[in-house]
Parts: C-alpha cells; structure tokens; sequence
C-alpha cells in the first residue's frame, strides 16, 4: 500500500520546525514541511495559495496548516483535490474571528500596526502565538524565520481581510481551549483539546500523534 502524503503548514511567519515534534507512522504516512514564500506586490491569498500548491508533488494530499497556516491550506484546497483538509487552532471562517479582529477589520486599524515594531522577536512571538508566550521568547526564536516586513504586512491584511463567511464541513477542526488567539466561544464544532493553546503543535504535540493517524485515516 501507497504512503498517504501529508503536507503542513507552518503558522504565520513561523518556520516548519514547528513540526518537529510531530511523529508519523512511517509505514503509513510520509510528511511534508511546507513553508512560507515572500508574497508578490499586490499579491491576493488566492493567488499565493495557488503558487504554494505547486510545492505539493503528490495527487490527494491530506493538508494540515495551523493558524494563518489553516486558512491557507483551506484556500490550496480550493485550486488542489485534497484528501483531507486539517486545521489546528485556526478558523474555518470570517465568522470565527474574535471581535477585535472584526472591529479591525471595520475599522482598518491593522493598517495603523507598526509593522517594523512587530519585527523585534519579542513582538513578533506575541502576534504570531499569542500573549502568553512572553517567558520563553528566545525558545521561540528558532520557530519564527520569517522576519520580512513586505510578507508580515501582506500576512496581517490576508488575515483580517479573509472573504470566507461560509464554512466548509467537510475541514477538520482541532482547537485548544485555551487559545488566547482565536477564543474556543467563537469557534462553531470543532475537536478540542483540553488546556490546548494557541501554541499547542509544541506543546500538545503528544495528543496530535496519538489523534492525527485516526483522523487522517477515518472515511
């Protein structure tokens, strides 16, 4: 029997070694690390997501993005067949945004957010995982490699300008109830995890591997 491939997707401007605690049974499943590409000027989240879909080598891949990265590989699967669509502590639409995401969106305030600011590590941590990683920042330098103003400022404004008001029922959703990012009350049915994070592919990453080959594999 054929290997099922299974390509991820890193969190906004985070690195694939997000990854690296995230184990497979290797005589089912062969894993992928995608990551992120500076976008073009003016570039739409449709058009890059077709351009990073062109990474994928395989036909029916299984696609797992966290965070931006799950709203990416939601938009990949509209240009690609997938096997399956997973997301870890992200959203499956606009609707799943907390209000302050919606209130920015209304109000173009992330056009008001000193991006140069947010390239320090300290701050960039804190936006792309959440308040409650600031006692372990130079831990999370090593998974932050993005550090490009061009790609952060088109990151943030795919973000908040995400088109998606529909859920897809068919993307598997895996949550933490504890996500300081995107809060657990905003989420419509999802897998939760109990005491899970914004940052849980670090530190959850044994609930994953016990959960992720079922999850791939139910029909």
């Amino acid at each position: 029997m054929s290997k099922i491939p299974v390509y991820f997707m890193p969190g906004l401007a985070a690195s694939p070694t997000i990854f690296e605690r995230i184990k497979l049974d290797e005589t089912l499943f062969e894993m992928f690390l995608l990551e992120w590409e500076i976008p073009k000027p003016k570039e739409s989240l449709s058009d890059y997501a077709l351009r990073i879909t062109k990474n994928i080598k395989h036909e029916n891949p299984v696609l797992i993005g966290v965070s931006f990265g799950g709203i990416l590989v939601q938009e990949m699967a509209r240009h690609i067949e997938a096997r399956k669509v997973i997301i870890i502590s992200s959203v499956r639409s606009n609707a799943e945004f907390p209000r302050r995401m919606k209130i920015g969106k209304t109000t173009k305030a992330y056009k008001l957010i000193p991006m140069k600011l947010i390239l320090n590590i300290e701050n960039l941590a804190k936006y792309s995982f959440g308040e409650k990683v600031n006692k372990r920042i130079k831990l999370y330098e090593k998974f932050l490699a993005v550090r490009d103003l061009n790609y952060l400022q088109w990151a943030v404004e795919s973000v908040i300008l995400w088109d998606r008001n529909q859920i897809d029922e068919k993307v598997i959703h895996i949550h933490g109830d504890q996500d300081d990012v995107f809060p657990i009350k905003y989420i419509n049915k999802c897998i939760v995890v109990k005491g899970g994070t914004h940052i849980m592919i670090l530190n959850k990453y044994k609930w994953l591997n016990e959960n992720l080959p079922s999850i791939i594999l139910e029909s």
